[in-house]
């Protein structure tokens, strides 16, 4: 009984038991594998783009806050077209003095317009009749210039003689829908930041009387159109 009871009260000294191995999950995306530097690499990027664009919005929207930059406007307050002829033969029609007053107004506080290059062209249904080249000039701020006066004069070939029943109908009437392209070449400026080049293009729908000594029409002012994008 005795020899159980130290055996029960002793030490065991049967076969040891292996230490259980440690196991190590692996990493995913090391930081020192391939696949971790891309990822760092992509995240900077995306954050440097990201703040770049926040920053030129905001730096955007101060300098609108600041300028509130408009776009230069046209209008045409009076024209005199003495003589049309329309011609569908062999022989050319004949605009004689049709004579406009496009003015150019910019209602800009803290920008100028340097206008490099002013060309006028008169239109009848779509087809050149005649081209003016103009001067150029700097337009200040809040102003609005009155010397601009092309006059077109000249003889061009209008094709198509569909158009007649039109013309006829226009002629009865003693007005006659002219249009007037007004091509640019301009530069803004603000104190002394001048920007590059932009082509905006006028366009202007025109309802002209014969001033012929019989008409009774008058010219209503007519609003131009700017486009800046379409050149």
């Amino acid at each position: 009984m005795s020899e159980k009871q130290a055996h029960l009260n002793g030490a065991y000294y049967g076969p040891s038991i292996p230490a259980s191995e440690s196991y190590h999950r692996p990493r995913r995306g090391g930081g020192g594998g391939p696949l971790g530097c891309c990822c760092c690499i992509f995240g900077l990027v995306f954050k440097l783009i990201f703040t770049a664009v926040v920053f030129m919005g905001l730096a955007f929207l101060v300098f609108w806050l600041i300028v509130r930059p408009t776009r230069v406007k046209f209008h045409v307050t009076d024209v005199k077209l003495s003589q049309f002829n329309f011609s569908t033969d062999s022989k050319p029609s004949t605009i004689t003095s049709l004579s406009t007053s496009p003015i150019p107004r910019n209602p800009n506080k803290k920008i100028g317009v340097y206008y490099d290059r002013i060309e006028a062209t008169a239109l009848y249904e779509g087809q050149r009749l005649s081209t003016v080249p103009l001067t150029p000039f700097y337009q200040g701020y809040k102003n609005q210039q009155t010397f601009l006066n092309p006059v077109f004069k000249g003889q061009q070939l209008i094709v198509g003689s569909n158009l007649l029943e039109e013309f006829n109908q226009q002629k009865s009437a003693g007005v006659y829908e002219i249009e007037m392209k007004i091509y640019l070449r301009i530069r803004f400026k603000l104190g002394r930041i001048k920007t590059g080049k932009f082509k905006p293009r006028i366009e202007c729908d025109l309802n002209i009387p014969l001033n012929n000594g019989n008409s009774v029409s008058t010219f209503q002012t007519e609003k131009c159109s700017v486009d800046y994008f379409n050149y």
